[in-house]
């Protein structure tokens, strides 16, 4: 299993998935899925297949991972789009976030639909190669979701250590405007909205929500970006800003945003409320084997398609989120084993008694 899954991501880093952009991507894990005896069904570049037997009258597991990755950062010294295997790391765009969870899944997915405790196993498993995860684009697993048999836990390959993840963090990005009156910068005059912006930024630093919990701690609230002016002696009539808000299981993204903007002036526009924070009970029967194992359950600040999931789910893959996104990402080869034997461990005899 272990040589196969290095193959198949060997090929998937030589072919760039840039996300909106996963044709090719989705067309090599139709064909792998084919040619190991499955019959994949697709929507758009997201390709999932069912467990043999599936049978409606029992719960069903999703084994998920997205195929898409960010675009290349630079200072990068090896190619990302040339796989590069160095001793124990396999260097690559991709490799880590999450190619390394996409083929460990792959794999346990098709060994526990070929062996023979199959027919008698408590529950179905669907495997789902995802897209556009990494821009949280609508063609993307939220597109799919209800074109399967209703989930009842999900296993989602992003990289945490092999150590499960049973709380993230939601996403809101809030676009500001504040407003003032445009007058000459030599004189006493206009309104300058930059002065304005600065006072809600201010409160914004200042501000905590009162509701924090210890596996996500606060919601975090951070200005990004900011920009006003036309020129240097004309006071600015508007100042525009964003604000990046990880929101924690407390509060719905929609409460956040009353809260602020209750308390600031400037003008608010969320883009989204969808991307919601999402946590799992640790007396689910999963994350109570995965103690069992020996494993240490934590909350994650990093965003996942878990945010689109509305049934009980949790993020477990190989690899460290430290190395997502940059530049000369890697994946260890003995993280793909680990996570091979410890994805089979947990899910051979589990029942969600």
């Amino acid at each position: 299993m272990l040589e196969e899954a290095i193959k198949l991501l060997q090929q998937l880093i030589a072919t760039p998935s840039i996300s909106r952009d996963e044709q090719k991507a989705a067309d090599i894990m139709q064909n792998y899925l084919q040619i190991n005896g499955f019959q994949p069904k697709r929507s758009g570049n997201n390709v999932w297949a069912l467990s043999s037997g599936f049978s409606e009258q029992k719960p069903t597991i999703l084994l998920n991972a997205h195929i898409d990755t960010v675009k290349p950062v630079n200072g990068w010294q090896h190619l990302p789009f040339q796989p590069s295997l160095e001793g124990d790391r396999l260097y690559g765009l991709g490799s880590n976030d999450c190619g390394g969870g996409l083929v460990s899944l792959l794999q346990v997915f098709m060994a526990l639909c070929n062996d023979e405790k199959t027919s008698s196993r408590p529950f179905n498993l669907i495997y789902l190669a995802s897209c556009e995860e990494e821009v949280s684009g609508k063609n993307g697993i939220e597109s799919v979701l209800p074109l399967l048999p209703p989930i009842s836990f999900a296993i989602v390959g992003e990289p945490t250590g092999m150590q499960p993840a049973i709380a993230e963090k939601g996403l809101m990005v809030i676009d500001a405007t504040a407003h003032g009156k445009a007058g000459h910068a030599a004189r006493n005059e206009g309104d300058n909205a930059i002065y304005r912006a600065l006072t809600d930024i201010a409160w914004l630093q200042q501000y905590q929500f009162p509701k924090q919990t210890a596996l996500l701690g606060p919601v975090k609230t951070t200005v990004t970006i900011i920009n006003a002016g036309t020129q240097h002696n004309v006071i600015p009539d508007t100042c525009t800003f964003t604000i990046d808000v990880r929101s924690n299981e407390c509060y719905t993204n929609e409460e956040i945003f009353a809260v602020l903007q209750a308390s600031m002036q400037s003008e608010l526009h969320a883009r989204s409320f969808r991307l919601c924070s999402s946590s799992i009970s640790e007396e689910h029967p999963f994350v109570k084997r995965c103690k069992a194992l020996g494993m240490k359950p934590f909350g994650s600040p990093t965003l996942s398609d878990q945010a689109l999931m509305r049934f009980p789910s949790l993020k477990l893959g190989p690899g460290e989120s430290s190395r997502s996104h940059t530049a000369d990402e890697f994946i260890h080869v003995s993280e793909i084993e680990h996570a091979i034997d410890c994805y089979l461990k947990l899910l051979e005899d589990f029942t969600f008694e």
